[in-house]
Parts: C-alpha cells; structure tokens; sequence
C-alpha cells in the first residue's frame, strides 16, 4: 500500500519549496469522556480553598479577640510587660507583622508550590490580629486605648500607628503598581517597572518610607 506523501508549500531562503511535514496518525492526547468544566472542577481543589478560608478566618477573628481580652482583662500584666519597650519598638514591630502578611500572600500567588507561603501569610495574619487586639485597634483606636491603658496608651498607640503605616504602604503600592501596569506598554523599556521583582523592590521602599514617617514624623508623640 502506498502512503501518500504529507508535504506542504513553504517559503524557504526566499524560494518557494516542498518540504515533507510531520504526520502524527495517533493522537498524543488520550481520549476522555471528561468535559471541560470536569476537568477545570477537578483542577479548583475545593477542599484546600474551604480550608484556607477557613484558616484565614479563624487567623483574622481568635487573635483579636483573644488579644483584645486580655488587654480588657489582665491590663496590668501587659502594660508591665512591655513597660521598658519604647514606642518606636512597638510601632516597628506592628508594621513587621503586616509586612510578613502581605509578603506571604504575595508570594504564594508567585511562587509554586504556593503552601509554605500560604502558612507564612495565615501566621502572620494571626500575629498581626494578636496585636491589633493588644491595642485595640479600630476607627477610634486613640480612645480606646486611653479607656483601657490610661496614661500608658502610647505603646498601644505606636502599635496601632505600625500596622496603619504598613496597611497604607500597601495600598499606596498597589495604586502606583497598577498605573504603572496600565500606562507603560509592553514594548517600553519601562516595564521592567512591571517585572515581579522590580514591583517587590517598589513595595519595600514605600513600605520603608511609611515606617520612617511614623517612627521620625512625630506622629508617636501625636497620637
């Protein structure tokens, strides 16, 4: 029997030519009774997802509450506690906590596997409510803290000022990022700008920027 040849017209050095192309008879994919959405259902991983926002949940609501009751409840002991750090170390250490956070997040939707870095976000999360609790942070925090700390509600304060700056640098980050994305075009040599590490070097100098103004802008002694 005869095989037909499997050629096709190409244009090769300038030339019009036939050249031989590949045959594939057998298919390299194996034949499936799956549907698509099976498929993209069996890739979503439901479980996982319930769990991590799950995780996430517990992370954001037992820490604050638990930090906030014992701020309410053993306020003495935690004012003792923390009696000989000063506030500029308590505003450090609220913005280290939502630093962490946000890099674990960050990470884990760059980096594959992403669930070491979901862990390093979930802790970090927890840790950063933990102190938000400590130091009531809400809307109104300053008064707060003076109802249930008095005179001592600085280090209360400082901590609430770290985690504020933090938030803020990240949402500053995100607005200049995403204009950054939408102005400059691919073919710029600007969007180097764009590249995942360009944007983390971009994050920690706002990031650093924010720390500075609250532990040398006078806002510690403002608040």
């Amino acid at each position: 029997m005869n095989k037909e040849p499997n050629e096709a017209i190409e244009v090769v050095g300038g030339k019009v030519e036939t050249v031989e192309v590949s045959k594939h008879p057998e298919a390299s994919i194996p034949v499936s009774d799956l549907s698509l959405a099976d498929i993209e259902r069996r890739r979503s991983h439901p479980v996982r997802w319930a769990a991590i926002i799950v995780g996430v949940l517990a992370a954001i609501i037992a820490p604050y509450w638990f930090g906030r009751t014992l701020a309410v409840n053993n306020t003495d002991a935690i004012i003792s506690m923390f009696n000989g750090v000063a506030p500029q170390g308590i505003a450090l250490i609220g913005w280290v906590a939502v630093v962490i956070t946000y890099v674990g997040l960050a990470m884990a939707v760059v980096v594959s596997p992403s669930w070491p870095w979901l862990i390093v976000f979930v802790l970090g999360l927890a840790f950063e409510q933990f102190i938000a609790g400590l130091s009531m942070l809400n809307l109104n925090f300053w008064y707060s803290t003076y109802v249930v700390y008095g005179d001592q509600s600085a280090l209360a304060n400082a901590a609430n000022l770290g985690i504020l700056a933090a938030a803020i640098g990240i949402a500053v980050y995100a607005v200049i990022f995403v204009g950054l994305l939408v102005i400059i075009k691919k073919s710029s040599p600007l969007n180097v700008l764009t590249k995942s590490w360009a944007s983390f070097i971009l994050y920690f100098a706002i990031e650093a920027l924010a720390l500075f103004v609250v532990l040398f802008g006078g806002l510690l002694t403002a608040v």
